[in-house]
């Protein structure tokens, strides 16, 4: 199968759960979050490895880009920050000093199956986080690493808000760019 053509992820739009509208802090967060995760994978599916590394001009952003930035993110907050367990790989071995734009600029490399196994195991290993930090402290559950701004912990509470936030504002890029790639909206 040739990879720029290949097809292999798959989404069914009518398998995203819309969060509770009512129901626990902790129910309404993480289903928000879960929310958000699928709309990224409902983004990204369907696409071919070169459609994943097409941009729009003038950003150099892509959807596999956001894929591999977001799986990222989850291991910075869940792994490094919240747990002071260091990066997941592959991000652990990276000298960030050197290429902080990893990620987006390897995604072009990285084939959909590639990307979704990465993006996927990241969103495992953050939810086994959640569980264990809310099964000993709950949502104010603080983190092991201060704010560099602060020196303050992170709450639970305020690294799930800010995992939200930071998929809301990166589905808008998805957004713009699914549209430019085939058409699709939504």
């Amino acid at each position: 199968m040739d990879p720029l053509t290949s097809e292999p992820q798959a989404f069914d739009i009518d398998a995203r759960v819309e969060p509770p509208l009512h129901g626990s802090e902790v129910a309404v967060l993480r289903g928000s979050l879960t929310y958000q995760r699928d709309t990224l994978r409902w983004k990204c599916s369907g696409l071919t490895q070169e459609q994943l590394a097409q941009r729009l001009p003038p950003s150099d952003m892509t959807l596999g880009g956001l894929m591999k930035h977001l799986a990222l993110v989850e291991s910075q907050w869940f792994d490094h920050w919240l747990r002071d367990a260091g990066f997941a790989p592959p991000f652990d071995s990276l000298d960030w000093d050197a290429d902080d734009d990893w990620e987006f600029r390897s995604a072009r490399d990285d084939s959909p199956e590639e990307l979704r196994a990465l993006f996927d195991g990241a969103v495992r290993r953050s939810d086994a986080v959640v569980d264990d930090a809310l099964a000993h402290g709950g949502l104010e559950a603080e983190s092991v690493r201060t704010s560099p701004r602060t020196g303050e912990t992170f709450t639970l509470r305020w690294i799930l808000v800010h995992m939200i936030e930071e998929y809301a504002r990166h589905l808008g890029h998805a957004d713009l760019i699914r549209e430019s790639i085939d058409g699709h909206l939504g």
